[in-house]
């Protein structure tokens, strides 16, 4: 009796076998069962990443330590490109490990450099929970000599902005206007050259007669000197003077005060008395005049009045 085989059912298993083979050989090859998994990190690159691709290496100082996995413009801000690195578990990668965009020889391949990383610099690490490291980036070589470019450029096209303002048709007219002038006096100095001459070497008589003069005058400067001081010290002795004239007359108003103070009130008593003695004196005078019998008799008597 024969057997009844289902060769769809073979042909399936034997195709699923094969390609469970093929899937097996594939990820041995890529090292997917050996290697650890690597860390992700996030760079923000301000440039064009023309050149760049996907997969392109990383390095370290040199040394291929990862790949890009992904090339993107930031959704919040299009100036910038979001790149990712797959790097191999235990790179040092700092805080202050930067990135940057270099190519390789004169192919124009790009690939991502990794620089700096101090050793006393602590390791990088996510600002948060779920967000990637992010390293830093400076601008690349070509970057850099663009951005130079540009502003050498901006600088020219000023420059010869400034250049056409001068040579303008009027400055032109000024500038030819001041060279007739100075051919001019050219001229005119060249005519009078002789009288020119002849000042110049009267300047230089009058120069010396004025030394002559000058050394004349010392003698009298001095003189002159010795007088001022002479005077110096008259004036000095007046100050002198003058401040021991100034203490005298303190000395004598302090004594005009102390005889305002202590004989005045005496002065005005005795005055006030001799007024009364001269009315005393006075009405004496009258009595005499009318009576002078009754200095010698004295004072008659009352006579006694009516009823006494």
């Amino acid at each position: 009796m024969e057997t009844k085989v289902n060769y769809a059912l073979v042909g399936g298993f034997v195709l699923a076998l094969g390609a469970a083979l093929i899937a097996g050989v594939l990820w041995l090859a890529s090292g997917g069962g050996f290697q650890e998994k690597p860390t992700l990190y996030l760079a923000l690159v301000g440039e064009s990443v023309a050149g760049l691709n996907l997969n392109a290496p990383v390095k370290y100082r040199g040394v291929d330590v990862g790949k890009v996995r992904t090339i993107r413009l930031d959704p919040h801000n299009p100036e910038q490109v979001r790149l990712v690195f797959a790097i191999d578990r235990g790179t040092p990668i700092k805080e202050d490990t930067v990135a940057v965009l270099k190519t390789q020889g004169l192919t124009g391949i790009a690939y991502v450099e990794l620089d700096g990383g101090t050793l006393a610099s602590p390791t990088l690490h996510a600002q948060a929970p779920g967000e990637l490291p992010i390293i830093q980036t400076k601008p690349s070589l070509s970057a850099r000599l663009e951005n130079m470019l540009t502003s050498v450029l901006a600088k020219l096209d000023s420059t010869s902005d400034n250049v056409n303002k001068i040579l303008s048709d009027e400055n032109l007219a000024s500038f030819k206007s001041t060279l007739a002038d100075l051919s001019a006096v050219a001229r005119t100095l060249a005519a009078n050259q002789g009288s020119i001459n002849a000042g110049l070497a009267n300047a230089a008589r009058t120069f010396d007669n004025s030394a002559r003069v000058s050394a004349q005058l010392g003698p009298v400067i001095e003189q002159v000197g010795r007088s001022a001081d002479a005077f110096a010290r008259m004036s000095n002795e007046t100050a002198t003077a003058s401040a021991a004239a100034g203490k005298t007359v303190d000395a004598l108003g302090a004594d005009m005060k102390r005889f305002t103070g202590e004989t005045l009130p005496e002065l005005e008593r005795l005055l006030g008395e001799l007024n009364v003695l001269s009315a005393s004196l006075r009405r004496l005078s009258e009595k005499v005049e009318g009576s002078p019998g009754g200095l010698l008799l004295g004072r008659r008597p009352v006579p006694p009045g009516p009823g006494e």
